[in-house]
């Protein structure tokens, strides 16, 4: 598959099969965001896989208390994943915390974005469904997962095998409106 196919293919999957995601895959896909850049090679991530059943419901429950999360009926998708991968941010090394400061941005959220894409993508390649989550309640699924406090969790990825293939073409905005040449 061409990578422009592979990334058109990519959908955020909310419905999920029963069937299990064999460890390789996983471990592919944690192989394809190792391999993600990071600002000064800092690789300011570690993936914490959940497959455990009464793991993931412990964890899919915290995700879901609180912040309106259950009201709203939001991310329930989560109760359905095959897995639920949780993307830690650990501590960068001292020059990227440096540039961080010096310009003002936060670059290993940058690097989560990166490696977090690289997972997704190497997952739709395996015709794994997965759907980024940033919406949850993080205090109580660092808990669960027993994630150190200094240490934040800035999304979770639900991984599965879709319950229906999505030939809904995705609606992004035309090129002429998200681009411009030498100057805005």
């Amino acid at each position: 598959m061409k990578f422009l196919e592979l990334i058109d293919k990519r959908k955020s999957t909310r419905s999920f099969t029963e069937k299990q995601i064999q460890e390789e895959d996983i471990i592919k896909c944690v192989e394809a965001a190792r391999l993600a850049p990071s600002a000064c090679n800092s690789q300011p991530w570690k993936f914490v896989i959940v497959r455990d059943r009464e793991k993931k419901e412990m964890v899919a429950g915290a995700a879901l208390s609180g912040l309106f999360t259950d009201a709203a009926g939001m991310n329930r998708l989560l109760r359905e994943a095959g897995v639920i991968v949780a993307l830690v941010n650990e501590k960068m090394k001292i020059s990227a915390r440096a540039g961080a400061v010096v310009k003002g941005t936060d670059y290993s959220l940058l690097d989560i974005g990166i490696a977090g894409e690289h997972f997704i993508l190497q997952a739709a390649e395996l015709g794994i469904g997965t759907c980024w989550v940033g919406w949850f309640n993080e205090k109580k699924v660092k808990q669960v997962l027993k994630v150190p406090k200094n240490l934040r969790i800035p999304c979770l990825i639900a991984m599965g095998y879709p319950k229906r293939d999505d030939e809904t073409p995705k609606k992004r905005k035309p090129l002429d409106e998200i681009m411009s040449f030498d100057e805005y």
